[in-house]
This record gives C-alpha cells, structure tokens and sequence, in this order.
C-alpha cells in the first residue's frame, strides 16, 4: 500500500532523515518508535506532502506522490492525525468534523459523522461543544473522527497518547486496534513502545534519522537492544 524508497529530508543544514526506506502492506498495523527527535514525525509530514525529500520516492497504492499537494494526498485515500492533535479549537466538534470531510461529496458528510459518532458516542454526547473546551482525550478522539471523514485506505496517526493518562491511552489504543479490524490499515508513531509493538504486526526503530532495527511488534519487544533503550528493560 505505502512503499517508501531512499528518502532524505533536511532542515536547512541539517540532514534530519537519512536514506530511510520502509513499506506498508495492506491491512498490517505498522508502528515507527524512537526516542524525542528521531525523525518520526518528519517521516510522516513527508508522506503526508507537508515536508519534501531531496531523493527516493514515495509511492501510495502503486501512485508516486512525492510533490503531490497535501489536500490531494487525502483525496487519495492517505491521512494524518497530527501529533498534538491540531483541532480547530474555536469551532464545535461537529464543525471540525465537517472539515475532515472536505474531499468528500456533500452526499457522504452526514453518513460519515454518524459514523464517527457511533465509533465515538462521547463526541456525539458534545457535538455541539466548543472543541477547545473538552478534554484532552476527547481531543483525540475528535482529532482521529476528523481524520476518518476522509474515508482513509491509510490512517497514520502521530503519538496518539502524548500528554493522555494510562486509562486513556489504553482507551485510544482500544480504538486502534478496532479501527485495524474494520479494514483501515495503520502506520503508528509512538513513544510508548510498549504499547506501539503489542499491537503492531511490524515494526521499524528509528535512531538519529536511519532505522536501525526491524521485525515483527513480538521479535522487536524480545529484542535486547531495543529493550534496554525503549522497553525499560
């Protein structure tokens, strides 16, 4: 589905991604992990259209999209929930739910937030509420029901449990993995590798910009080096 080939992203000077290259299969849950820095999030905001790498290629459902705008890589079946979550904060939740749809036709919209409310009976309960005023996990949740407007082939989520307490996080990560078996395939960037790797059928660890480790989420969570650096062990 996703085949990611050679990129290379720089900040100015500074040469953040390095040669990184990695695929997503069709209905797999594949998590990237590594410390504050790593680059995972420069990975996904370069699929995503926001960031452009100097080489490679990326290709979605056998389509280059390296210099496609963002809006249209949406349009192709491909979204991003944002670390941080980025909501429009001053708008209710079903107007920032309106807004995920915008690829959509006006037909699918209202199908589509009954979706998302059945998925989310929380955000259907403060559907008329003001988005920056609920919590933070209802903020995720809202985040993920926006993305899921754009009917995604490929959801990719970044850091979904940033900043959520234990019982939330394992709420959000819930709802992952129910995603996951209703059809949408997943490229997960997590800080908690714990988590990110019991749910994954693969994983790939990123240090400095490279990946350096890969396997399935069970070999990863034995393997020793990885232990000691992201597992506590």
């Amino acid at each position: 589905m996703l085949n990611v080939n050679d990129i290379n992203v720089y900040y100015g000077s500074i040469h953040a991604i390095k040669g990184v290259s990695f695929e997503v299969n069709d209905g797999e849950i594949v998590t990237l992990i590594g410390a504050n820095g790593a680059g995972k999030s420069t990975i996904l905001n370069t699929i995503s259209g926001l960031l452009h790498s100097k080489t490679g290629s990326i290709e979605f459902l056998g389509e280059r999209i390296n210099g496609v705008q963002p809006h249209r890589i949406v349009g192709k079946g491909l979204a991003q929930v944002p670390e941080g979550r980025r909501i429009f904060l001053q708008m209710t939740v079903e107007e920032n739910l309106e807004m995920g749809a915008y690829t959509r036709p006006n037909s699918e919209v209202d199908p589509g937030i009954a979706d998302v409310y059945e998925r989310f009976p929380r955000l259907k309960e403060r559907r008329r509420q003001i988005a920056g005023t609920l919590s933070g996990g209802e903020q995720q949740m809202l985040a993920m029901g926006r993305a899921l407007m754009s009917k995604p082939k490929l959801l990719m989520l970044d850091e979904p449990s940033m900043g959520l307490a234990p019982l939330l996080v394992e709420q959000i990560f819930d709802i992952i993995k129910e995603l996951h078996r209703s059809g949408t395939t997943v490229l997960l960037v997590e800080q908690n590798a714990q988590m990110a790797l019991s749910i994954a059928d693969r994983g790939y660890v990123l240090e400095t910009g490279k990946i350096v480790a890969t396997g399935t989420g069970q070999e990863l969570l034995s393997n020793d080096a990885v232990k000691r650096a992201y597992l506590g062990g």
